[in-house]
């Protein structure tokens, strides 16, 4: 390569100076990576962004591919280019003689010219700033921008060496371009740079491999795996490429691969040795023993790590940790809280499982004590009953056992909380609460059976306590009974404990709602051995606890059978708020926004969605699943407003609440993205999404809100199936009958829209009894109407001003009133028809609802344009509704694939429809159950026919055609 020339004849150029020494041609020349080398065109992309700019900076710890990625850059640079950009490796121990020896080599390789050459003489010392002027005037005069590399330079420690190069990017003109690798904690004035917008920053986050690369790593090393491998070991390394070059060579002795995926971890000898020696060594040895304490917990604060250590600087320590050292992330919370990478905190789990026990416990002891005045009484729980603090274990659980409810799938504690030791029996006996509290912390940590063992351990002791602990230890038993059971599944089992639990209310308090069933054999039930006695009832505090926790419960069983209790979560969000129980409040609160939004109480959903969001979420809990439910609440309230990139973009975020493909977590550790991200309705999740999930009801409306969307981009074929695949995968519950009729409903207008009328009855004609809803009276009146048979859609149309409609959802009464208008207008009645408009748009108005009129059919806006003339109140309303029924009507239509002169093969469409998602190639072939290379082949073609060269570009292209 010609900067290698360049490199080699300025390393051995001869010396000025007798007493400066020789140059090393070795320093100035890119380093040679370690092969294979894998392909990051994503981030070769980002430096080709940033070195056209004055400051590149590539930041990461030891074995994050900083120098590999910068030598690979360097040595891809055009061969037709006069000079490629210059490069300096910096050693430990450069000081500014040094240092700026290498610079002059460096830019005298640059400029191509000696110095005899040169206007103005390179120093080979740290220049006077009458040289700086000189030399800042000699590059702004260059005829080309020059490209200095740094690495390493994190190793000046002096930033007396750095400032001459901070003047010269100031006042060369822009004819200086800086690309640095660092480790951190430059001298550098780097605020001033962002502020100015002229750094281009690359961090761990993007340095971290990919699926795809870490596959094309594998491969490249002879130990290629499986998708669903390569996602688990890029998860275990989080992408740390030293660790994943480590777990390449050591794979391709393995006979089964896959296991030892699973058990990699950073205790291991090879990753143990490489952290010992690249990343710890340099820690000081204070630091080091607060890293090795603050292991305990996954995340550590300030407050936390102080009460561990015993150190007043435990906060600075962190800052500086997660600063200079890149040791511990910030987790983007205020205030600041820490976690280490998954090796790096093996390692000093590892350290600190060797630490005497008494030590440990005692460690325990103290976080389980901050966790509980913090107000985290799950992970206090947690470390009290490690810690053997018995008393402490029991009387958390008794204050706090609503909090310390699992709601979701994914455990908090993870892999952090092995099952603690068990109490004494001698414990057990004198206080079984403390079974119950082991009891709560096993559920809590999703271990089901070892949660049952424990909860049968506390009722076997219950018959020795006075009546009222008995009374408060029923209770308390027969709430873990009711979590066990719907975590289990058992929804009869559930219901039953529910009923039991509300028995112990006050006769005169509100009722929640669940039929009265007695299941015999039940622990608490055992434990009670007798008639439940007549004494102690639960205070206005513990009623409100029993409220809140059991609608919160029965509601998530409803859920799971596909009904919608909007009612129960309301009242539920309502009393967990009055007994001051933040986690329960945040789950009610996001699926009664939710079931608000289906029901069309667009500004109570909106609110509660709102609210949920704005929640404090740092406690502890894992809350993807519940901002993932107010997410999707927000979608539906968009939707039902006409605002599709508003309803594409809160799609993306409801992932956790639907397993839909192609959507992003609001924590961002996928690529999130937000209304203001400006993700695109192909984006807002895949058509081709499977319908499986573990919550029913909001993967059911995540496929009507997605199929909505699709009908309006013109496709209704994609939402077709869409529907189609949400409605078999419901639950085959008489619960779900209303939500399974809002998607045939849609899925009949579909058909309908289509063209195909005949297939729309016969999907009507298969349903009879109880499953007809006001939805599919609507759907038929309206395929009549299509037909042509008024007489018939007059028949099937529903009375939607009855009492009884208030409880039908708000679009499908609005979507009947305006059939009634249309029928009234085309049997000429235009007075009835107007004031049946005008009761229409009373409902619409206050909850700003658009859609049903800028997407209904032609001839209602005929029927609001004549509204306008006639008079109104809602006239701002209509005058905004026909505007946006004429820009409805006014996009043009596209025939799908039409320009193609190869069309698409059916996998190659189906592979084209997860392009439009963020999974990656890896993630694709998972879902699919092909191999990588299939799916690249597929991808490749797909680019070679549309034309394309990327991935987006290919998805656009696709999106023009009507192919996706």
């Amino acid at each position: 390569m010609p900067e290698q020339q360049d490199h080699a004849r300025v390393g051995t150029a001869p010396q000025r100076r007798g007493e400066q020494p020789p140059l090393l041609a070795s320093r100035l020349t890119p380093t040679v990576p370690s092969e294979p080398v894998v392909a990051r065109p994503r981030l070769l992309g980002r430096l080709d962004e940033g070195g056209a700019g004055p400051v590149t900076l590539v930041t990461g710890p030891a074995g994050w591919g900083k120098t590999t990625l910068l030598a690979s850059w360097v040595r891809l640079t055009e061969p037709g280019s006069t000079s490629g950009p210059a490069w300096v490796s910096v050693e430990a121990g450069d000081d500014g003689d040094r240092l700026w020896a290498y610079l002059a080599a460096a830019l005298r390789t640059a400029t191509g010219a000696a110095d005899d050459d040169l206007v103005t003489p390179l120093p080979t010392g740290p220049p006077r700033p009458d040289q700086l002027e000189l030399l800042a005037a000699g590059l702004a005069a260059a005829e080309q921008p020059v490209l200095l590399v740094l690495d390493d330079l994190h190793r000046i420690t002096d930033p007396a060496a750095l400032t001459g190069l901070e003047f010269l990017l100031r006042h060369s003109e822009q004819r200086l371009h800086l690309v640095v690798g660092a480790r951190a904690g430059l001298p550098l004035a780097l605020h001033r740079l962002r502020l100015a917008g002229e750094l281009t920053e690359i961090g761990p986050e993007e340095l971290a491999f990919t699926d795809d690369e870490v596959a094309d790593l594998l491969t490249a090393h002879g130990a290629p795996l499986p998708a669903a491998a390569v996602r688990r070991l890029r998860e275990r390394t989080g992408g740390w490429p030293a660790a994943l070059r480590i777990a390449a060579l050591a794979l391709r002795g393995q006979p089964d691969p896959e296991r030892w995926v699973g058990q990699f971890g950073g205790d291991q000898p090879e990753i143990a040795g490489y952290l010992q020696e690249e990343v710890l060594a340099a820690v000081d040895p204070a630091d080091r023993d607060l890293l090795r304490r603050t292991a305990l917990a996954e995340t550590v604060c300030a407050d936390l790590a102080e009460a561990l250590t015993g150190r007043a600087d435990a906060g600075q320590a962190l800052a500086d940790l997660a600063g200079a050292g890149g040791l511990l992330h910030p987790e983007g919370s205020r205030p600041p809280w820490y976690r280490c990478d998954p090796l790096l905190a093996d390692l000093l789990r590892a350290e600190l499982a060797r630490m005497p026990a008494d030590e440990v416990r005692e460690l325990h002891v103290r976080a389980a004590d901050w966790y509980a005045g913090a107000g985290r009484p799950a992970d206090g729980l947690r470390h009290a009953l490690a810690g053997c603090r018995w008393d402490l274990a029991g009387d958390l659980f008794v204050a706090h056992w609503p909090e310390l409810t699992r709601y979701d799938s994914d455990p908090v504690s993870g892999p952090l909380s092995p099952s603690p030791p068990c109490p004494p029996p001698e414990v057990v006996h004198a206080d079984p609460e403390v079974a119950l509290a082991c009891a709560a912390e096993r559920a809590y940590a999703g271990d089901l059976p070892a949660a049952a063992g424990h909860l049968r351990t506390a009722a076997g002791h219950a018959g020795a306590l006075p009546v009222p602990r008995r009374d408060r230890f029923l209770r308390l038993a027969t709430a873990l009974e009711l979590t066990l059971a719907r975590l289990a599944g058992d929804l009869p089992q559930a219901r039953a404990a529910a009923a039991r639990l509300l028995r112990t209310r006050p006769t005169d308090s509100p009722p929640v709602g669940v039929p009265d069933r007695r299941a015999a054999g039940s622990p608490a039930g055992q434990a009670a051995r007798g008639p439940e006695p007549m004494s102690t009832r639960p205070s206005d505090a513990d009623d409100a606890d029993l409220r809140a926790f059991t609608g919160t419960a029965l509601g998530l069983v409803e859920l799971s059978a596909g009904a919608l209790p909007d009612a129960r979560f309301v009242r539920a969000r309502a009393a967990a708020r009055e007994a001051g129980r933040p986690r329960t409040e945040l789950v009610a609160a996001s699926r009664s926004a939710l079931l608000l939004a289906v029901r069309g109480d667009l500004r109570a959903a909106e609110t509660a969605a709102r609210d949920a969001l704005g929640m404090p979420l740092c406690r502890g809990w894992s809350c993807r699943l519940d901002c993932g439910y107010a997410y999707l609440a927000l979608a539906v309230v968009a939707l039902h407003r006409d605002q599709p990139e508003e309803a594409a973009a809160n799609l993306a975020l409801a992932a956790p609440a639907t397993g839909a493909a192609g959507a992003v977590s609001p924590a961002g550790a996928v690529g999130s993205a937000g209304p203001a991200g400006g993700v695109s309705l192909a984006e807002a999740g895949s058509s081709d999404w499977s319908g499986s999930s573990a919550e029913p009801m909001a993967a059911a409306v995540f496929a009507w809100c997605r199929a909505g969307l699709d009908r309006d981009a013109g496709d209704p074929a994609a939402a077709q199936r869409l529907l189609a695949r949400a409605r078999e995968a419901l639950p085959d519950e008489p619960a779900a009958a209303e939500l399974s009729g809002l998607l045939r409903a849609a899925e009949v207008e579909t058909r309908a829209e289509r063209g195909d009328l005949d297939s729309a009855r016969d999907l009507l004609a298969g349903v009879t009894g109880d499953a007809v809803t006001p939805a599919l009276d609507v759907a038929l009146a309206r395929v009549e109407l299509r037909a042509g048979d008024l007489g018939a859609a007059g028949r099937a149309l529903p009375d939607w001003q009855a009492p009884s409609a208030a409880a039908w959802p708000l679009a499908v009464r609005l979507d009947a009133g305006l059939l009634e208008a249309v029928l009234a207008e085309r049997a000429g009645d235009g007075r009835r028809a107007g004031r049946v408009l005008e009761q229409v748009l009373d409902l619409a108005g206050p909850q700003g609802c658009r859609r049903a009129f800028t997407r209904a059919q032609p001839s209602v806006r005929d029927l609001l344009a004549a509204h306008l003339d006639a008079g109104t109140a809602h006239f701002s309303l209509v005058s905004d509704l026909v505007r946006g029924v004429e820009e409805g009507a006014s996009r043009p239509a596209v025939e799908p694939g039409g320009l193609l002169d190869e069309p698409l093969t059916e996998r190659e469409l189906t592979i084209l429809r997860y392009l439009q998602s963020i999974l990656s190639n890896v993630e694709i072939a998972a879902e699919l159950s092909l191999s990588i290379n299939t799916v690249k082949t597929h991808v490749r073609n797909i680019y070679r026919k549309l034309g394309a060269t990327r991935r987006r570009e290919a998805v656009r292209r696709a999106r023009e055609l009507r192919l996706i």
